[in-house]
């Protein structure tokens, strides 16, 4: 058994968990999209947002007009609040279960585990916009992360002023936003930083993670990748050394939180793409089972106050498509992941483990290839799981039968009546502004692949070779393009274009008798 610090890791963990978005909210015809997802591409998914509505929920810093909130709510002196705030497309979160997981569990769900006793949770509204993926058009990241920022460091400063202490909990886009604020109170004279005994923050599924945080992947030193025309900026790491107690949880292939760190292997990449729609937004922490927690190792000279963890996923999310069609398609993911499950761990430096084993604390941007030994040591695991997916295969085979669906049960001859005038323009008009969204996205996404990320690649080929680096002035252009070509292209193009297409087909079939 794989050993990481001598923790050991689990040959099963975790119940692979669904419905609870974490990254991005419920979206109306969601179930169309994925609908169309399965006939028409099934490694793709659309991330979507709609406002989570809130009645008689007391929210701070929501603003006036968007929804029927209540006054601030200011704790007696001396009590310790949690600030709960949502992910993507989430802006109203109602303060919910998960901080007795996370944050104060009745007891720790595994050895060690950082708690935080609280009395109270509020819900702080933060835009949690994402373009395009909350809608054509919608706040682009930096500026939504930007501004709520600026409401939590408002909730957090009212709370201090009335004696309170406070516990952040932010998840996915509002952990980026926890971090941050982290930076801005760092930025302050010490002696009006709040102290360690006032602030604490847990995070879960963080883009910002130092070591993983797909944002961090790409804050390559001195020249970070950035998005202009999608707002998107590679920026922000949370920093490690605060004088705050911190846990931050981050799952295994979420290519949000735990991005591959060689992108050359193409294989790990689109698992980790496949990760954010199937791990990252499908996480559902009422079945999740933090035992399986694996603390990470951090710098030998680390002082910080910040403790790191990765919750390990069973399966490959490059495959879930897969078990999504029915008993056969999953007895050939069974084949195939015993295979393919040391190729994609390569990405992260070691085909044992599917997260860097790098320090924690350290931000690890991305690199091209991994150590040649990895390489091997990667082939010939994949070859030892051949006859292991073999034997998984047959296996299910023998239990297919058990499973058998009919198809195919006689369809209606009955005709329904012939769409209206108005039923047909209405079709057109959502046709037309589905066309329009599509183009507008594709000009801003080729913008960034013909345009930004050439230039970017010039002015890091120049910054690594005025360095004296030939080799890291070849090899970091290749590996950010890797990464991010496949991010634009693979997920927010072909993730938009789904989203059209679906929205065009819907409106068609609308028309059908």
């Amino acid at each position: 058994m794989p050993q990481l610090n001598g923790t050991p890791r689990p040959a099963h963990v975790g119940t692979r968990r669904r419905g609870m978005a974490l990254g991005v909210g419920p979206q109306p015809g969601r179930d169309v999209l994925r609908r169309a997802q399965h006939v028409l591409n099934p490694t793709l998914a659309i991330l979507g947002a709609v406002p989570l509505a809130i009645a008689g929920v007391v929210v701070v810093g929501a603003p006036s007009g968007s929804t029927p909130v209540a006054d601030l709510t200011l704790l007696d002196a001396a009590q310790t609040v949690e600030l709960e705030m949502g992910g993507t497309g989430e802006p109203f979160v109602v303060p919910s279960g998960i901080h007795n997981q996370f944050v104060n569990p009745v007891q720790p769900l595994f050895p060690s585990q950082p708690t935080f006793p609280v009395t109270e949770a509020l819900g702080v509204y933060t835009p949690e916009q994402l373009y395009p993926f909350t809608g054509v058009p919608s706040m682009g990241f930096d500026q939504s992360v930007q501004q709520g920022a600026l409401l939590l460091n408002t909730a957090i400063m009212d709370q201090l002023a009335a004696g309170n202490n406070v516990v952040v909990l932010g998840t996915s886009q509002s952990a980026d936003i926890a971090s941050s604020e982290m930076q801005s109170l760092l930025a302050l004279p010490t002696a009006e930083q709040p102290s360690a005994d006032q602030l604490s923050f847990v995070l879960t599924a963080s883009e910002s993670a130092p070591n993983g945080g797909i944002l961090a992947r790409f804050d390559i030193p001195g020249d970070p990748v950035k998005i202009p025309s999608l707002g998107l900026s590679f920026d922000n790491s949370t920093p490690a050394d605060t004088p705050w107690p911190t846990a931050i949880y981050d799952f295994e292939y979420d290519g949000f939180s735990d991005y591959p760190r060689y992108t050359g292997d193409l294989l790990s990449d689109l698992n980790a793409i496949e990760g954010i729609l199937y791990v990252h937004t499908d996480t559902q922490f009422a079945d999740l089972n933090l035992a399986d927690a694996i603390a990470l190792p951090v710098s030998a000279d680390y002082t910080g106050h910040t403790q790191y963890f990765i919750l390990p996923v069973e399966d490959l999310p490059l495959l879930d498509p897969l078990r999504q069609d029915g008993p056969l398609g999953n007895a050939v993911a069974d084949l195939l992941q015993p295979i393919l499950k040391p190729l994609v761990n390569l990405g992260y430096g070691n085909p044992d483990f599917g997260w860097s084993t790098a320090p924690a604390n350290l931000e690890t941007p991305v690199s091209l290839l991994p150590e040649p030994d990895m390489v091997l040591k990667a082939f010939e695991e994949a070859a030892a799981g051949v006859p292991v997916g073999i034997q998984n295969f047959m296996d299910d085979l023998g239990s297919l039968s058990a499973h058998t669906e009919l198809i195919g049960n006689g369809a209606s001859t009955t005709l329904n009546a012939l769409p209206s005038l108005t039923d047909v323009l209405n079709s057109v008009n959502e046709i037309g502004s589905a066309l329009s969204q599509l183009g507008t996205v594709t000009v801003q996404v080729g913008e960034a692949l013909a345009i930004t990320l050439p230039t970017y690649d010039i002015g890091l080929f120049a910054q690594e070779l005025a360095s004296g680096n030939l080799t890291n002035a070849i090899e970091e252009p290749i590996a950010v393009n890797i990464g991010a070509d496949t991010l634009l292209g693979d997920f927010v193009w072909n993730s938009i274009a789904l989203e059209s297409l679906a929205e065009i087909v819907g409106a068609l079939q609308s028309l059908i008798p």
